[in-house]
């Protein structure tokens, strides 16, 4: 086995982070479930399609970490909440997460800076440019959910969704 090029404090926030991904995609996904169970098919693949792009984010920092010669840890994951009283409370619950997720990334970006590690301050470049499209759907979502103030106008931003993002069924 190679030796790890990643000195350990990095290592533990990348590891950290790769578990703050995959738990981030199980929640996405729990959420997928719930507007699916509301009939709200459009927002329903939106949280899938965002489910898989956290897992796309948690195989980038797999792969780094990897590539310089440490193994990944991965923790056992929670259950993510999966019970809302109304949509808004889903995308307030989605808007907290990226947000929860910004900090994170920002600790692994402040630990490689301090410990010199060039690499992962590359990687968290993207993480960063990443996480401002986040946050910024999210802002947008709730601010779309709370202006929908009547029951036909949350079906028309869910069919919207689902106009966009092409699918006919959840998940």
């Amino acid at each position: 086995m190679i030796k790890s090029k990643i000195p350990t404090n990095v290592l533990t926030e990348l590891n950290r982070q790769l578990n703050q991904e995959l738990s981030a995609a199980h929640a996405y996904l729990a959420l997928s479930a719930w507007c699916a169970s509301q009939n709200l098919k459009g927002f329903a693949g939106f949280f899938a399609k965002q489910a898989g792009e956290e897992r796309e984010h948690a195989q980038k920092i797999l792969r780094q970490v990897l590539d310089r010669g440490a193994v990944p840890e991965l923790a056992a994951l929670a259950a993510p909440r999966q019970s809302f009283d109304s949509l808004l409370a889903v995308v307030e619950h989605a808007q907290v997460m990226e947000q929860a997720n910004t900090q994170g990334i920002h600790a692994v970006y402040e630990t490689a800076v301090t410990a010199r590690d060039y690499p992962a301050q590359v990687l968290m470049h993207w993480f960063i440019a990443e996480q401002v499209e986040e946050e910024a759907w999210a802002d947008e979502a709730v601010d779309r959910v709370q202006s929908a103030t009547c029951a036909g106008s949350l079906l028309d931003l869910d069919r919207h969704l689902e106009k966009i993002l092409g699918t006919d069924k959840a998940g």
